[in-house]
C-alpha cells in the first residue's frame, strides 16, 4: 500500500519476510545496514551471512550489528566475518567504571536492514531458524524516501561506536513526512521519545486501541494512560503471550491484569510465543518497531519505532489482531479473582522486579 511518498508493506510471517530482506540484499547496489539484536548460528542465521559476503566481495558496502550480550551463546567462530565485510559486536560496558554509569546498560535492541537507503525492514524479527516459523511477529518494510532516515539512524549508531577510521561517510538525504515517522530511544543522549509517543497516542484515542506487547511490564504512567482511556469510554484490548520465552516477565505481566480487567480494559493470552510489538488507535495510527512495553525498552535499551497514519494500513493492523484473537484466550475479571492464593503471592513477590525489567 502506498503512504505518504512510500511503499508499505507488513509481514506478519517470518519466512516471508526473511526470503524479502535476502532479496533485498542480493540485489543491493551501494550499501546494505544490518542491526539485529539476536543473530542465531543456524541455517538461516548462516544464509544471511553467506548473502552478505557475497555482496561485500562484489563491492557493495555491508556493514553489520549485533549485540554482543544477546549473541553470546552463538559460536564465536560463526560472529567472525571476512574483511570485506564491516561487523560491529556492541558491547554496553568496555570499561571498568561504566558500572556506574547507567547509560552503559543499555542492550542493543534494534532489528534493522537498510538497502541503498531506499529500502527498509524494521520490526520484532531476529534472525534464527525458529522465528521463522515457530514464533508471531510483526515487522514492517518501507520502500521510498523515509528508509534514508533509517538509514541514517544506523550510521549515527555505528559511528557513534565504531572506531573513528571505520566511521560511514555516505549519506542518505533524510526528509520531513506528515505520515511516517521514526522514534529511536538513544541511551548515550538519554532520549526515549518511544514511550512518550505511546502515551501521546493513547492519550488521543477517542474509539479503539489495539495493542499488542511481547513483555509487557509497564510503567505507571502507561498504565495511567490506558485506565484513563477507559474512563473516556475507550475500547481497549491487549494481547501478551501467555507463556513467552521469560517466564519471570509474564508473571511481572499478570501483576497488572487485576487492575485491567476490573476496568474493563479487555486483557487476551495468546496461546503460543508472541513476539510483536506493536499498536493501532482508532483505526488511523499505527506503530511497528522493536521496543517492549517494559522498562529495559521504554527507558533503557537503544530502540526504533515507526509510527503511521493510515486507514488502510491501520486496517490491516486490526485484522490480524482478531486472527491473533482466535488463537488466544481472553481474561476474565471474574475468572482471574478465582486464581489460586500462590498465583497471587507470586505476583505480588515480583513486583520490585518490574524497576528493573
Amino acid at each position: 500500500m502506498q503512504i505518504g511518498h512510500c511503499q508499505v508493506q507488513l509481514y506478519f510471517f517470518g519466512q516471508d519476510l526473511y526470503d524479502d530482506m535476502l532479496a533485498a540484499i542480493d540485489g543491493a547496489r551501494e550499501s546494505v545496514y544490518l542491526e539485529t539484536f539476536l543473530w542465531k548460528g543456524d541455517g538461516l542465521g548462516q544464509r544471511f551471512k553467506e548473502h552478505l559476503i557475497r555482496k561485500a566481495n562484489e563491492g557493495v558496502d555491508v556493514h553489520v550489528v549485533y549485540d554482543h550480550f544477546g549473541n553470546l551463546v552463538v559460536p564465536p567462530s560463526f560472529k567472525l566475518f571476512p574483511e570485506p565485510v564491516h561487523a560491529l559486536g556492541y558491547r554496553a560496558m568496555t570499561r571498568p567504571w561504566h558500572v556506574l554509569d547507567p547509560r552503559h546498560y543499555a542492550l542493543e535492541h534494534r532489528k534493522l536492514l537498510v538497502v541503498d537507503g531506499e529500502a527498509a525492514f524494521i520490526g520484532g524479527y531476529n534472525i534464527g531458524s525458529d522465528y521463522a516459523t515457530k514464533w508471531r511477529d510483526t515487522h514492517l518494510r518501507l520502500d521510498g524516501p523515509d528508509a534514508a532516515d533509517l538509514a541514517q539512524h544506523f550510521v549515527t549508531f555505528w559511528n557513534a561506536h565504531a572506531p573513528e577510521v571505520e566511521h560511514i561517510s555516505r549519506h542518505y538525504r533524510r526528509h520531513f513526512d506528515p505520515v511516517i515517522n521514526v522514534q529511536g530511544n538513544n541511551a548515550a543522549q538519554l532520549t526515549f521519545p518511544i514511550r512518550d509517543m505511546y502515551i501521546e497516542a493513547i492519550d488521543t484515542a477517542e474509539a479503539c486501541i489495539r495493542l499488542t506487547s511481547a513483555y509487557f511490564v509497564p510503567d505507571s504512567g502507561l498504565i495511567a494512560a490506558l485506565l484513563k482511556a477507559r474512563d473516556r469510554d475507550v475500547e481497549v484490548k491487549i494481547m501478551v503471550p501467555w507463556v513467552s520465552n521469560h517466564v519471570v516477565t509474564d508473571w511481572l505481566a499478570r501483576g497488572y491484569f487485576n487492575e485491567l480487567l476490573r476496568a474493563g480494559v479487555r486483557v487476551f493470552g495468546y496461546q503460543s510465543m508472541l513476539h510483536a510489538k506493536t499498536c493501532t488507535i482508532d483505526g488511523q495510527w499505527s506503530t511497528v518497531g522493536t521496543a517492549n512495553l517494559d522498562r529495559l525498552s521504554a527507558l533503557g535499551n537503544y530502540e526504533i519505532n515507526v509510527e503511521l497514519y493510515s486507514e488502510a494500513l491501520a486496517r490491516q493492523m486490526e485484522d490480524q489482531f482478531e486472527r491473533d484473537v482466535s488463537h488466544a484466550k481472553e481474561l476474565r475479571w471474574q475468572e482471574w479473582e478465582r486464581r489460586p492464593w500462590y498465583a497471587k503471592a507470586g505476583e505480588v513477590i515480583l513486583a520490585p522486579l518490574r524497576n528493573l525489567l
